[in-house]
């Protein structure tokens, strides 16, 4: 199983607007795909910014390559982006995992 994570900030202001619009759009996309094992989301409040961590889950690298294009490792940008204020990671960390389970849910480790 494949995980392909990125991460977004916006003014604080626009948290709540924009985790609607994330989940409309990023979320809703990804899942919509044959091969999405899951897409989960985190939000941490940092100073005047919300950070914005999107993981989503798959079962192969062409069912990622079905949502993000050929280059994978390019962040998915939407139109509307620039209304929130968002500053996007121009990348996304792709990296093998062993399960579909949501990544942001606290462990016995940490």
């Amino acid at each position: 199983m494949i995980a392909r994570t990125w991460h977004g900030m916006v003014p604080l202001k626009m948290r709540d607007a924009f985790e609607i619009y994330e989940y409309e759009t990023g979320v809703k996309d990804t899942l919509a795909i044959d091969g999405n094992c899951g897409a989960f989301l985190k939000i941490i409040e940092q100073d005047e910014y919300a950070h914005f961590f999107l993981c989503t889950k798959w079962d192969s690298m062409a069912s990622m390559i079905a949502y993000a294009g050929n280059n994978p490792t390019i962040a998915v940008t939407y139109s509307e982006d620039e209304r929130y204020g968002l500053i996007s990671d121009p990348i996304v960390i792709i990296q093998e995992v062993v399960d579909d389970g949501d990544p942001f849910v606290v462990g016995k480790y940490f």
